[in-house]
């Protein structure tokens, strides 16, 4: 949809249209910059929010870096999803462009295995890991590791090559899986940590790591090993447990490298203490910066529009304000087959405490099973007292959208 923009109005370019780009969209939209956002999926749902849309897979590096010329773009950025952050912050680099992050922190932060091999050299507490190419190798490392361990793609996301692999006759078919979703031809097999996992959302200044949300993740099982079913503010985890979080997550940042902008940290704490499990170098992909804007009204979707178009960020923004006793993202799961009608929105939006009810699938689409986080079909954020009452009303109102579906023979395409 065409907007009237104020004479002079930046431009930025943002690497995805999809669920995990929304709240930045949106921001963007907001502050009247004229956006170009560039998307595979034609359908994709923040196309709306959007100036211009480009039909161009965010990794399509060279039609990228065109495009960012060609409209003499001011920012680029790449929120909630990884393999992008790298190309962004390339592009950023050969055009001049402000960015919170040189090309080489960039490839640090998309590769779980370099990330690993820096954490290894500054002690930053992380999983016990093997870079195996073959299943012989694999089968080794599981061994050392003990069962059950996990398998896993190091230059992907969203679940996508990640397995959990419990006993050894599963092995061989997890390391394939694995290994056809690598695009670096080797697989990840990692000792199992246990403990509770949180997610550590922060924003980095100068050097400077200040902590925002520490939000428990509940995530699916097998087969959807991994997938976060919710975000829940503030932690149940005790507080020095948090602490610790906290701390690792920062020495992580720092051993990546991110000294600006945007980190997005998954961290395990059990008996062993806290161990990080992956970085990123941006915004959580699952609508975790409009939860820390709804719990502490600190707006993580407008400090990384400043921190891709290199305006300064000022210390008030970072000042956390507490807005509510708890906050909780509840996503919305598939019924698989092809998406005939959504009902119910409008009560879910009706129930207490919710800010917002997104459903991410227009009717038409087809709908498969939980297995990654992309398989997802929508979200519900709400506010609250505290723990106990916001995943309470989040349910409640999760509970009231229904997507109905044909049958799933239906559905073949």
């Amino acid at each position: 949809m065409a907007r009237n923009h104020a004479a002079g109005a930046k431009r930025l370019l943002v690497l995805g249209a999809g669920p995990g780009q929304l709240g930045l969209l949106e921001t963007a939209r907001a502050r009247g910059l004229y956006v170009i956002a560039a998307d595979r999926n034609p359908a994709a749902r923040g196309f709306r929010l959007a100036d211009r849309r480009a039909i161009i897979s965010v990794e399509d590096e060279p039609q990228l870096d065109r495009l960012a010329a060609a409209e003499r773009v001011d920012g680029v950025v790449a929120p909630g999803i990884d393999w992008p952050v790298a190309i962004a912050a390339r592009i950023a680099d050969r055009l001049a462009l402000p960015h919170p992050i040189g090309p080489s922190t960039a490839v640090l932060a998309t590769s779980k295995l370099r990330q690993r091999e820096r954490f290894t050299e500054a002690g930053v507490p992380h999983p016990r890991h093997a870079a195996c190419a073959t299943s012989k190798e694999a089968a080794a490392a599981a061994a050392d590791f003990g069962y059950p361990c996990v398998a896993k793609a190091p230059d992907r996301q969203g679940q996508k090559g990640l397995v959990l692999v419990r006993d050894e006759p599963l092995l061989e078919d997890a390391f394939a899986l694995a290994l056809g979703a690598s695009r670096a031809n080797v697989v990840l097999i990692e000792e199992l940590v246990p403990g509770r996992e949180v997610t550590v959302n922060a924003f980095s200044v100068g050097g400077r790591f200040v902590p925002l949300t520490v939000t428990d993740r509940v995530v699916a099982e097998a087969p959807a090993f991994g997938v976060a079913l919710a975000h829940v503010w503030p932690s149940s985890l005790a507080p020095e447990e948090i602490g610790a979080a906290v701390d690792v997550a920062r020495a992580a940042a720092a051993a990546v490298g991110v000294h600006d902008g945007p980190t997005y940290t998954q961290v395990v704490v059990g008996e062993r203490g806290a161990y990080v499990v992956e970085l990123a170098a941006r915004l959580g992909g699952g609508h975790d910066a409009e939860l820390c804007a709804a719990a502490l009204g600190v707006d993580l979707n407008e400090l990384a529009l400043e921190a891709a178009l290199g305006e300064p960020v000022e210390e008030e923004e970072l000042r956390p304000v507490r807005r509510a006793g708890g906050a909780c993202v509840r996503f919305l799961l598939p019924e698989p087959g092809l998406l005939a009608e959504v009902v119910g929105v409008s009560q879910a939006e009706a129930v207490d405490g919710v800010v917002w009810v997104r459903v991410y699938p227009e009717p038409g689409a087809v709908l498969s099973p939980l297995r990654r986080g992309s398989d997802r079909v929508g979200a519900v954020l709400a506010v609250g007292d505290g723990r106990e009452e916001v995943v309470e009303r989040a349910g409640r109102a999760a509970d009231c959208v229904r997507l109905i579906v044909a049958d799933a023979a239906e559905a073949v395409v």
